[in-house]
């Protein structure tokens, strides 16, 4: 049999949110916190590890331990002994829509600043976990653009279109530079570079927005990537090796009806403008030919397990296509809370539930079990491990074993996948 290991361990990769941001109300979000990973990371890593998962997206809060460019990185020790323990490997996640106070995003300083934050994260990481190692150097550029230079949800509150492109593009030269300085200190790390993927449509009865709409689905959606792979501002000293794997978020709201003010409108299930997801995969597939991963999915409530059977089916549907997706990451581990409300979303593998009695808040771990359920079955279906031994890079993936049941499923593109 044709021998094809995969990049990661294993072909599913999960993660914990770790926002932290500057909100709107001028005080700084620390997601971990709210979650309670920071209390519970041992935890958290054995609940992965005894789901077969050894890949975890983690956060470097780089506002947390840059204090004028002077680092303390102590505060990662626990997670990274909880790793260790339970033999999952990090991604670590340098830049979550939060950078230190003292820094405009806009100016050449925050570029030089990210690269010396970048290889100081580098050179503290690396001695202390095993490689190869993976980074996203900016969560969500793209994302983070709107977030924060078109609708003023965090800092740095910009509220305008031409504030967005900026942003995105200071955003996009940091990015390269934080690579470039990673790469100084362990030339064969990995990046991981995170955006949605979406799809804006116009309103039936809007056809002169068809072509804001099309902008934003084949030209905004992609040009991070474009700029980090060099096809675009290549004066950035992007380059395809820098793009290297292109994680691509997938929600059900990633499929929208253009709005011309503020976050477009989801479109509902069976609304006939939905494309297959396959179909948007094969895209980003023909316009990097890079590996790929699912970098960021998830259902919500009641609707995970089949979430995760309709991914499924569209994601092998694309390896049989041969698109060469290298994983699917079942993001958050543990559930998070919608940042405007506050109200627990129920997306995680475990919802986490207020422990009665406890004065300190504390969040007990309680999984979802269909999902898990479905999970182990494509696990199975799959040939992959449901726990890791004591080296989980042993018997790494063997894509091969995808493609083949790819094929012998037959899986197809579907317009009614979620």
């Amino acid at each position: 049999m044709a021998r094809h290991p995969g990049i990661f361990p294993t072909f599913f990769l999960s993660g914990f949110e770790c926002s932290n941001f500057l909100w709107k109300d001028r005080v700084r979000r620390n997601l971990v916190a709210e979650t309670g990973h920071d209390r519970h990371a041992a935890e958290d890593y054995r609940m992965l590890a005894g789901l077969g998962i050894a890949v975890a997206r983690e956060g470097i809060p780089w506002p947390l331990v840059d204090r004028g460019g002077a680092y303390d990185f102590a505060m990662l020790d626990p997670y990274i002994d909880a790793m260790n323990a339970a033999k999952v490997s990090p991604i670590w996640d340098l830049c979550h829509y939060g950078y230190p106070d003292d820094l405009d995003p806009f100016s050449d300083a925050f570029t030089a600043r990210f690269a010396a934050y970048c290889r100081a994260a580098a050179e503290y990481v690396l001695p202390k976990v095993r490689g190869p190692h993976f980074f996203t150097p900016i969560n969500e550029i793209t994302f983070f653009s709107f977030c924060a230079g078109e609708w003023a949800w965090a800092a740095p509150y910009r509220c305008s279109r031409e504030d967005r492109l900026r942003l995105r593009l200071a955003l996009c030269r940091a990015a390269i530079a934080g690579v470039k300085a990673i790469r100084e200190v362990d030339p064969e790390a990995r990046m991981v570079h995170i955006d949605p993927l979406v799809r804006v449509v116009a309103p039936r009865d809007r056809p002169d927005q068809i072509e804001a709409a099309r902008h934003e689905t084949e030209v905004d959606t992609f040009l991070a990537w474009d700029i980090i792979c060099g096809r675009a501002h290549p004066e950035f000293g992007g380059s395809p090796e820098i793009l290297d794997i292109v994680g691509a978020n997938n929600y059900s709201f990633g499929q929208m009806e253009y709005r011309e003010s503020g976050p477009h409108a989801a479109l509902a299930p069976g609304d006939e403008r939905i494309a297959p997801l396959c179909d948007m995969l094969r895209t980003v597939w023909e316009r990097y030919r890079r590996p790929m991963i699912i970098g960021e999915t998830s259902g919500f409530g009641r609707g995970r397990a089949e979430w995760l059977r309709d991914v499924m089916g569209e994601a092998l549907a694309a390896v049989r296509l041969g698109m060469d997706l290298q994983g699917i990451c079942l993001f958050p581990a543990v559930d998070m809370p919608d940042w405007h409300t506050g109200e627990w979303l129920h997306n995680g593998i475990c919802d986490l539930v207020e422990q009665v009695g406890e004065p300190s808040g504390d969040l007990r771990r309680v999984p979802d079990q269909g999902y898990v359920d479905e999970l182990r079955r494509w696990q199975k279906e799959l040939n992959r491990v449901t726990r890791l031994d004591e080296d989980p890079y042993s018997d790494p993936v063997e894509l091969q074993d995808v493609v083949d049941a790819a094929h012998r499923l037959n899986m197809q593109p579907d317009q009614n996948w979620h």
